[in-house]
This record gives C-alpha cells, sequence and structure tokens, in this order.
C-alpha cells in the first residue's frame, strides 16, 4: 500500500452563472481536498470540497464530500461513488451514488458511461452520461 497522496485547489470564477449546476449549484470560490490511493487492485478517492454559494445578495458556504472506488480488470474499468453535499438555501442535503464502466478502447481512448441515482428528495433522481477521454498523441506545446 502507497501513502495517500493528496491535492488541494482553489477556484475562484469571474462570472458566476445564474444556471445551477446539478446538485452542486454554481459557486463562485471553491476550495477541494483530494485524496486517493490504491489498495488490493483497488483505486479510490475521497474528496471534501467547500464552495460558497449565492442567492440575492447571501453568500453561504456549502459543504460536500465523495468517495469512489474503482477497480480494473483488463481494458474495463468499474466506478461506483457515494456523494453528500449540503444545499444551504434549502437547509437540506443532497445525497446519491454514481456507477460508471470504461473501456479502453486503446491507449489514448477510453469512452465510458453510467448512472447517477440521488437518494433526497432535492438531489437529482435520475440521471445518465457517456463520453470519451481522447489523449493527443504528441504534445501541443514543447516540454519546458
Amino acid at each position: 500500500m502507497t501513502a495517500l497522496t493528496p491535492l488541494r485547489r482553489y477556484v475562484r470564477r469571474l462570472y458566476e452563472s445564474p444556471a445551477p449546476e446539478l446538485d452542486l449549484g454554481t459557486f463562485r470560490e471553491s476550495g477541494t481536498i483530494l485524496l486517493s490511493n490504491e489498495a488490493g487492485g483497488f483505486h479510490y478517492d475521497a474528496n471534501f470540497i467547500v464552495t460558497e454559494q449565492t442567492e440575492s445578495g447571501t453568500r453561504r458556504a456549502q459543504i460536500a464530500q465523495t468517495l469512489s472506488i474503482s477497480h480494473s480488470l483488463k481494458r474495463f474499468t468499474f466506478s461506483a461513488e457515494i456523494w453528500h453535499f449540503t444545499q444551504p438555501f434549502l437547509k437540506v442535503n443532497a445525497v446519491g451514488n454514481l456507477w460508471a464502466l470504461s473501456y479502453a478502447v486503446r491507449r489514448n481512448l477510453v469512452v465510458d458511461g453510467g448512472f447517477d441515482h440521488g437518494f433526497t428528495e432535492t438531489s437529482t433522481r435520475w440521471e445518465g452520461f457517456a463520453g470519451f477521454t481522447y489523449l493527443l498523441p504528441h504534445r501541443l506545446w514543447p516540454k519546458r
């Protein structure tokens, strides 16, 4: 087992859209701590997120946690995640889970899909998704 790999980030938006971003909501400022590790052939990530929600000039902190676990088997990777977000203006919590399957077509092309299901009344009830990731075969700019 290797040591936990922490990653910290801070995001500040110049423009805050009035449209919500699913359960998370649209934020102006965000801080994130990401922890990841591997154990017994499984990769896991624990994420801790704090965002600033704004409504009619009032600002509130939104707290979120996620735990995701994935396991690869040849070209397939299966992932599961449980998530929780506070919804400060509604004074409730959104809780749900996500399941995904990805397939590596080639070393630089992965297709994936899955679904997300919310458990609480204010969570997104069902959401499906599909996509792909393509890694360019050559760098776009020279290495420093």
